[in-house]
């Protein structure tokens, strides 16, 4: 069972189940009653937190950073929504309908408180243990209207709340407060929810460019020359004699001609073509989400309230 001065490091503390599945961060821790040892844990679950749920704190262990609970995720999140009055205290009613779904008997709780505080004339149920990081804290002297205070200090270091038992008043305290001359506020809280929307960046996905080198057959015709030998015979005229007799009459002559052709070759050069690059362009789309959250109603009994149908908590 978790003890008070554990308490620092259960608020706003991840709590998991007996799998390692993580279900949501402690908030609030709720002392019982009669006992004055912590029974409740309710958790934060869903998208953005959105939801509580209550869980038992009975049967739950501290593991190094984190709380851990013999419940699983679904059976938690699963839990049946209670209303927590403006006093942060649970109902008996409310308390029977969560010890019911986890399957706690409820005559061992009540025998339970029985042997912590035997004479005890209290109605059975939960106070509360205010929001944040605390550790343990001492309770106070009880009011004129039976309700118990707390000035408590947080014992662990950095701890921010201070916490303390809550019960119910009963008609002994109401009536001794009324003949001490002071009376408790009638006054009812009705609180509702908000939700709250965030956005977060994440990395959806990877584009890159990259160039590789592919080699292709290219064909082209070109023009080639090259050079072919003729022979050409002429008789002897008159206009060619002189340069026919210039020559010894009879003897061994030798004439030699080169002979020329072109060739193809091929050599390439690298030359920019065009320049490619990757940017990102930014769309907006309207997303719709969907959430959940509680509101109080308050229902007025014995009293009927002028324009009672407008008004904007009936809704």
């Amino acid at each position: 069972m978790i003890t008070r001065e554990q308490l620092a490091n259960v608020l706003d503390h991840p709590v998991y189940d007996g799998d390692g599945n993580k279900i949501g961060d402690a908030k609030h821790v709720f002392f019982d009653d009669m006992t004055g040892r912590p029974e409740w844990v309710s958790v934060r679950t869903g998208m953005f937190g959105t939801s509580e749920s209550f869980v038992p704190i009975r049967d739950a262990a501290l593991v190094r950073d984190h709380l851990e609970v013999p419940y699983g995720k679904e059976q938690v999140k699963g839990a049946p929504d209670v209303d927590v009055d403006a006093g942060g205290h649970l109902s008996e009613g409310e308390e029977h309908r969560l010890y019911d779904y986890y399957g706690i008997n409820w005559s061992s709780v009540l025998t339970e408180a029985e042997r912590t505080d035997p004479d005890s004339d209290t109605t059975t149920g939960t106070g509360t243990m205010g929001t944040g990081t605390a550790g343990a804290a001492a309770t106070g002297p009880a009011d004129t209207t039976g309700m118990t205070t707390a000035s408590g200090t947080a014992g662990a270091a950095g701890a921010t709340g201070a916490a303390g038992i809550a019960g119910h008043r009963t008609g002994t305290d109401r009536d001794t407060a009324e003949r001490a001359g002071t009376r408790a506020d009638e006054a009812m809280t009705r609180s509702e929810e908000r939700m709250h929307i965030g956005v977060e960046r994440r990395e959806s996905g990877r584009a890159r460019i990259r160039k590789y080198v592919v080699t292709e057959d290219v064909e082209q015709t070109v023009p080639v020359r090259h050079e072919e030998v003729h022979v050409e015979r002429e008789p002897i005229t008159d206009a060619n004699r002189d340069a026919a007799m210039a020559g010894p009459e009879i003897g061994e002559a030798e004439h030699e001609i080169t002979l020329h052709e072109e060739h193809t070759f091929v050599e390439t050069e690298a030359v920019p073509m065009e320049r490619v690059r990757l940017t990102t362009e930014e769309h907006i789309e309207n997303e719709t989400v969907h959430g959940q959250v509680r509101k109080e109603r308050i229902e007025v009994e014995g009293v009927v309230e002028e324009d009672e149908e407008t008004r904007p908590d009936r809704g």
